[in-house]
């Protein structure tokens, strides 16, 4: 078996799958678009959610007082 026939009968598996693939996409394409308006928004369009410099302040805080706790913890264990 030469390596060139190898070569040419991968490549005709990818093309196949490529061609069924492709149906795939144009099949949910078309029911997209049947659907109208409410299937077709895009991903980007979605708005990023902005958290405050004081929320976040308020996060970093409780989660500091969290990992003390928890270093307290292992300092009493290993005492």
């Amino acid at each position: 078996m030469s390596i060139l026939a190898a070569i040419r009968r991968e490549e005709k598996k990818v093309k196949k799958q490529l061609g069924k693939l492709q149906n795939h996409l144009i099949g949910l394409q078309s029911a997209a678009k049947a659907l109208g308006r409410s299937a077709s928004r895009d991903i980007t369009n979605v708005k990023k959610r902005v958290m405050s410099a004081a929320a976040r302040a308020k996060i970093s805080k409780a989660a500091k007082k969290r990992w003390a706790k928890v270093k307290a913890q292992t300092k009493k264990v290993v005492a």
